[in-house]
C-alpha cells in the first residue's frame, strides 16, 4: 500500500501570540486552531452562510482549510455562485489580515491548486499538505485525504456517489428540506442517513478511515486530520489519532483545537450560537416584513 503520499510540502506552523481583539470581540469563544473541510463553494448544496456565521462568531489562532473549499468538477458544468461564497472568501481574507495564519491544503475537487502549492498569498500559504503540532506535542498530519482512497476496497462506489448518484442525494436533500423549513422543523441529511444505513457505504468508511490512520502511522504520526468522504469523526484508531472535519454540505461540522491541545468536533447547526443566529435573523426578516406592511397600508 503506498500510502506514503508523494506530495512534498511540509511546513511546522507556529502559533502567534494572540492579538488584543475589540472590545465587541472579546466574548467569542477562542480556539487555538481550527480545522475546516468540503465547503464546495460554486454549487447549490454548499453552505456558506452557514459558515459564515461559523468564523464570525469564534476567533482562531490559525486557521486550516483542509481541501474542496471550491468545487472545480461540478463548476466545469457550471458554475453556481451566490452571494454568500463572496462572504466566505472576504472573511477569510480578513482574518488572514489579522495575522492569523491561514494553510489551505489542497484537495481533489479543487485539485487545480496543487500544481501552486508551496505559494504564498500574504498570510495565506497554498500546501498539498502540513504537519501540525498540537499544545499539547502531538504531531498530525494534515491532509485532504483522497490520496488514500486507492487503497480502500470500495473506492468506486464514492465515486459513484461524488457524480451523478451525489448530485442525485443532493437534489432530494433540498426538495425535502424545502418543506422541512416551511413547517419549522430543521436540516435533515438524505444522503447522510444512507451512508448510515447501507452495510457498503459504512464498509467503504471504515476502509477508508483505516487506510488514512494506517498511512500517517507509517509515517510517524500521532494523528491525522482530513476531509473527503463527508463524515466526520473522532477516534482512536490503531493507536492512531483519527480526527474528520466533515463537510459544509450537509453536516456543517469542523474540527477545533482548545488551547490545552484537547481537539472538539463541533457540529454547528446543533450548536446554541447557531440557534441564536437564527433567532436574530427571523427577528429582523419579521420586522422588515411589519415595515413593507405599515408602508403599504
Amino acid at each position: 500500500m503506498n500510502s506514503d503520499i508523494p506530495l512534498t510540502s511540509h511546513f511546522s506552523p507556529s502559533t502567534p501570540e494572540s492579538t488584543a481583539p475589540p472590545d465587541r470581540q472579546r466574548q467569542k469563544p477562542h480556539f487555538r486552531s481550527v480545522f475546516i473541510s468540503d465547503v464546495h463553494l460554486g454549487t447549490k448544496d454548499s453552505k456558506a452562510s452557514q459558515l459564515n456565521d461559523f468564523l464570525k462568531l469564534h476567533r482562531f489562532d490559525q486557521v486550516y482549510l483542509v481541501g474542496d473549499i471550491f468545487d472545480g468538477w461540478r463548476m466545469r458544468n457550471g458554475i453556481h455562485w451566490h452571494k454568500s461564497f463572496n462572504r466566505i472568501i472576504s472573511r477569510v481574507l480578513k482574518i488572514s489580515k489579522n495575522k492569523v495564519p491561514v494553510y489551505y491544503i489542497t484537495g481533489n475537487h479543487d485539485e487545480f491548486l496543487r500544481k501552486f502549492a508551496n505559494s504564498r498569498f500574504e498570510n495565506i500559504q497554498l500546501l498539498n499538505r502540513i504537519d501540525h503540532t498540537t499544545a499539547d506535542g502531538r504531531r498530525l498530519l494534515v491532509i485532504h485525504g483522497d490520496q488514500f482512497e486507492s487503497v480502500t476496497h470500495c473506492g468506486r462506489f464514492l465515486k459513484l456517489i461524488g457524480d451523478r448518484g451525489y448530485d442525485l442525494l443532493m437534489f432530494i436533500n433540498r426538495v425535502i428540506n424545502r418543506f422541512r423549513t416551511r413547517y419549522g422543523y430543521g436540516f435533515w441529511s438524505f444522503s447522510g442517513y444512507l451512508k448510515d444505513h447501507i452495510q457498503r457505504a459504512q464498509r467503504y468508511i471504515r476502509d477508508y478511515e483505516y487506510a488514512v490512520s494506517h498511512g500517517a502511522k507509517r509515517q510517524k504520526y500521532d494523528g491525522v486530520v482530513c476531509g473527503h468522504i463527508h463524515q466526520a469523526a473522532i477516534k482512536k484508531i490503531d493507536g492512531i489519532d483519527y480526527y474528520n472535519t466533515g463537510d459544509w454540505v450537509e453536516s456543517c461540522t469542523a474540527i477545533v483545537e482548545h488551547h490545552n491541545g484537547e481537539m472538539e468536533l463541533i457540529h454547528w447547526l446543533e450548536h446554541p450560537l447557531h440557534f441564536e443566529m437564527e433567532k436574530m435573523r427571523n427577528q429582523k426578516l419579521k420586522r422588515k416584513k411589519r415595515k413593507t406592511l405599515t408602508e403599504s397600508a
